[in-house]
């Protein structure tokens, strides 16, 4: 037996018991005649004592020998520490060390294994397997672990199956790119790897699984940033025989059992949200809604006057920034070289300080009198100690301008507080989005999503405008969970792909399988997948993934630890009968 005891379950009850104990050595103090050994494993940290007037010669020289992270097994008495440490659960006791034995040495780290380490980003991800064994990573994992088992748990008390499907599938267009697997067996062809189960789960409905969800890996290949990874885990799920309300009131309760049993936080109201609406007052289609500033849209007030900037414009905008009437002008300055910068790409701004005494300070003066102002400052929401922040433009650029401004403000005043949760459902997006360079429509979800009860003849008419039955969970800024009622008859999936730009030959070539499918009776379903890694480290107080996931890759979608991907020799092309023409 390697330990009879963690290295965080030692309590004072513990004194004068006998204990083996198994770990990494985090730090050794050598005060000569005695010798203090920190020893750690993923439970805790135990202080070991060598005490030259109770230990051996030989077990003191030999405890002289440990490094950082060795690994070692110890067995000795719980006795009760002189100089207790109330930072870790152990703190009251230590372990006599009578026998010891070195299992495994260990290099010195490239960074120190703490909690607040001196090792950077890249360091710590080509030594991953370091990395994991500092708290923070390690808690993070183990968070994400619990999070798993309680929505499995809310699912199977739910009657949900949990069904795998495969990972090797065809190639199909839903957004994103595909990774490829060459077919050694099947020269010159190649499997996909799926963006989402998505036409298997409907297919499961098709079956009579009528509530299937899985825990599932799913990949796509597109630039990365810190909220996106090229494969990802979705918590996949999908109903035979509801509507949208039955889905919400599904989902909706797990996240609040998630929320209660991962945070101690009760939330009782998921407010309802039209996609429009999201868009008009918050500039995007998952509004954090833990503060106000929401848009005031400022054409009519502001549109009467000789300023060229906000005549031309399509749409005049603005948000009040609670007390930023006390900003500088030096302060101001920065704010416009912040929406200035390329990632944002405003032009510039016009700023309106409330002053206490009830007038008015504009950076447009010369074109605005006070009154003008106050109405701006009515629209906005905005009091006396605010400052109205304008852009003004195209909609929807002046809209995710606005947005972008509105999430930096927040951030630096400190109103998004990782310890509140503020969930609500976005609903009624658009069926369809116009591709602006080529003039045609894609799904704005996916093809399989079922417009609104009654609008499916509008397609003809006025496709734009057609509502999809979809929705959106969002919850502090970040779509979590997202999903639809799904079509699920051979005609009306016909009518969808037509107008999508394929031809009956297409759609039969990458979705005949469904459309057969469809005409085996096909039960009304729908159905919801949760952004697993995203929704984890929104519990967990943090807006990042990489920390939840155990080996993540980097931003150029490489794993620096396993220096993947990786070429392979040119049997292994032969094989596959793959012959590389790389562009430099």
């Amino acid at each position: 037996m390697y330990r009879t005891h963690t290295c965080g379950e030692l309590r004072a009850s513990h004194i004068n018991t006998e204990v083996t104990l198994s770990g990494w050595v985090q730090k050794s103090r050598d005060k000569g005649f005695m010798i203090w050994v920190d020893l750690r494993d993923r439970y805790g940290i135990t202080q070991l004592i060598f005490d030259e007037e109770r230990t051996s010669k030989e077990l003191m020289e030999k405890a002289k020998t440990l490094g950082r992270e060795f690994v070692v097994q110890v067995t000795g008495t719980v006795i009760e520490r002189q100089s207790k440490n109330s930072n870790i659960n152990t703190g009251d006791v230590e372990v006599l060390v009578t026998t010891l034995e070195v299992l495994n040495e260990a290099k010195l780290p490239p960074f120190t294994i703490e909690d607040e380490t001196d090792g950077g980003e890249d360091i710590r991800m080509k030594y991953r397997y370091l990395d994991i064994r500092r708290n923070p990573v390690k808690d993070s994992l183990i968070f994400r672990s619990k999070v798993s088992m309680e929505v499995r748990k809310y699912l199977s008390d739910k009657g949900f199956i949990d069904v795998e499907t495969p990972y090797l599938i065809k190639s199909t267009p839903e957004g994103a790119r595909d990774f490829l697997v060459p077919s050694r067996m099947n020269a010159g062809q190649f499997y996909a790897l799926p963006q989402s189960p998505q036409t298997f789960k409907q297919l499961l409905m098709v079956g009579g699984m009528d509530k299937y969800f899985q825990i599932v890996k799913c990949f796509r290949d597109e630039d990365l940033r810190a909220d996106r990874q090229p494969e990802f885990t979705q918590i996949d799920c999908e109903m035979a025989f509801v509507e949208q309300e039955d889905i919400l009131e599904i989902f909706e309760g797990m996240t609040r059992h998630l929320l209660k049993e991962i945070n101690g936080v009760e939330v009782d109201k998921f407010p309802r949200m039209l996609f429009d609406d999201a868009m008009r007052l918050y500039g995007n289609d998952k509004p954090d809604i833990r503060f106000g500033m929401e848009f005031g849209e400022l054409n009519k007030i502001a549109q009467h006057k000789d300023f060229k900037v906000f005549n031309d414009a399509e749409l005049v905008v603005g948000i009040a920034v609670p007390g930023g009437a006390s900003y500088t002008r030096k302060e101001i300055d920065k704010l416009i070289d912040w929406v200035k910068r390329p990632q944002v790409g405003a032009l510039g701004m016009v700023y309106v300080k409330c002053n206490e005494d009830g007038s008015f300070k504009s950076s447009v003066d010369k074109f605005y009198d006070q009154e003008d102002l106050a109405k701006w400052a009515e629209t906005t929401g905005a009091k006396a100690g605010d400052l109205i922040c304008i852009l003004s433009g195209k909609t929807t650029k002046v809209r995710a301008q606005l947005s972008a401004l509105r999430m930096e403000m927040a951030e630096r005043l400190g109103l998004r507080k990782p310890n509140e949760f503020a969930p609500l459902w976005v609903i009624d997006f658009p069926l369809l989005e116009l591709d602006e360079e080529t003039g045609h429509y894609h799904a704005m979800h996916h093809p399989f999503t079922s417009p609104k009860p009654g609008q499916l003849e509008m397609l003809d008419t006025d496709p734009g405008a057609v509502k999809a039955n979809a929705y959106d969970l969002v919850l502090n800024g970040n779509e979590i969970g997202g999903g639809s009622i799904r079509i699920h008859d051979k005609e009306t999936q016909a009518i969808m792909f037509k107008h999508l730009g394929f031809t009956e030959e297409e759609a039969k070539e990458q979705f005949g399988f469904l459309m057969d499918a469809f005409e085996y009776g096909a039960p009304p379903h729908g159905g919801l997948a949760f952004g697993l890694d995203r929704l984890v480290a929104i519990l967990g107080g943090q807006e990042t993934i990489r920390d939840f996931i155990a080996f993540p890759k980097n931003n150029s979608g490489r794993d620096v630890m396993i220096d993947a991907p990786a070429s392979l020799n040119d049997q292994q092309l032969d094989e596959l009968s793959i012959k590389l023409n790389v562009k430099e």
